[in-house]
């Protein structure tokens, strides 16, 4: 468990990943998978992840689709330790990591078939939002899928924003449905697919499945034994459980709209 952080301070999802969880994602492992099913990835496709992270998700998605992935991190340190994780699995001829911001794409000129954003758009704000879908519509080629996994907000949204961004310390700002819909019309893209559902990241039984039984056992073993730790979980919980009925999480992809499409 990595212990070389603040966890009254730290970002929430350092705080799960510090107690050795892995999926982070608003649905979980199968929101994920209903992504994958929408792309139907093809052999030697390209891909564009926004915030890889340490490339965990670029490996599995190059090694199980056999594509060509280019993931995008801000964080240097996340940086070095994705390329580590990538040359370890023997994949530095098909995944890149490449450091940079998602605000300022301009060093990356190839367009792509897919690109992947998970949990991302959330954490900005709306003309965030705006430059990023923009910027992601300029680098899917023609015919190119946007592959999306966000936090649904369905009511309270000034309460739900104001308590789940002092939980998780980050910015938190989820859409309804319509809105992420009119987010990416703005943007020039089209939504053709979507799915919601419940969000039940810290719930017990979501994250056995989205774990397993042994690292399910770890992540407890290691919130029980850490009070820092704990304290921080619980909270995050217990807003994940009070506001059951008002969030959830949203799937969806589009595509870039052409002149073509507008007539």
């Amino acid at each position: 468990m990595t212990t070389n952080i603040n966890f009254a301070t730290a970002p929430g999802h350092q705080v799960l990943a510090a107690a050795g969880k892995k999926i982070l994602r608003p649905g979980g492992k199968s929101a994920t998978e209903q992504l994958f099913t929408w792309a139907n990835f093809q052999p030697e496709e390209t891909v564009l992840e926004l915030a890889a992270s340490f490339g965990e998700s670029a490996i599995q998605i190059a090694k199980r689709f056999n594509v060509r992935v280019v993931g995008v991190e801000k964080n240097p340190d996340s940086v070095a330790r994705a390329r580590e994780n990538i040359q370890a699995a023997g994949l530095s001829d098909r995944v890149t990591i490449v450091e940079g911001d998602i605000f300022h794409l301009e060093q990356i000129t190839d367009k792509f078939d897919y690109v992947l954003a998970e949990a991302i758009l959330t954490m900005q704000s709306n003309t965030g939002k705006a430059k990023v879908l923009s910027t992601i519509k300029d680098h899917l080629k023609p015919g190119g899928k946007f592959l999306s996994h966000e936090l649904l907000i369905r009511d309270k949204k000034s309460e739900v924003h104001k308590n789940l961004s002092q939980s998780i310390k980050v910015n938190a700002n989820p859409l309804t449905a319509s809105e992420w819909l009119i987010a990416c019309q703005d943007a020039g893209l089209t939504l053709e697919q979507q799915q919601t559902g419940a969000m039940r990241l810290l719930n017990f039984g979501q994250i056995v499945r989205d774990e397993g039984l042994f690292r399910t056992f770890k992540i407890f073993w290691n919130v029980f034994t850490n009070p820092n730790l704990g304290q921080r979980f619980s909270e995050m919980r217990r807003n994940f459980q009070k506001y059951r009925h008002d969030i959830g999480y949203i799937v969806f992809w589009a595509k870039g709209t052409s002149l073509m499409d507008n007539g």
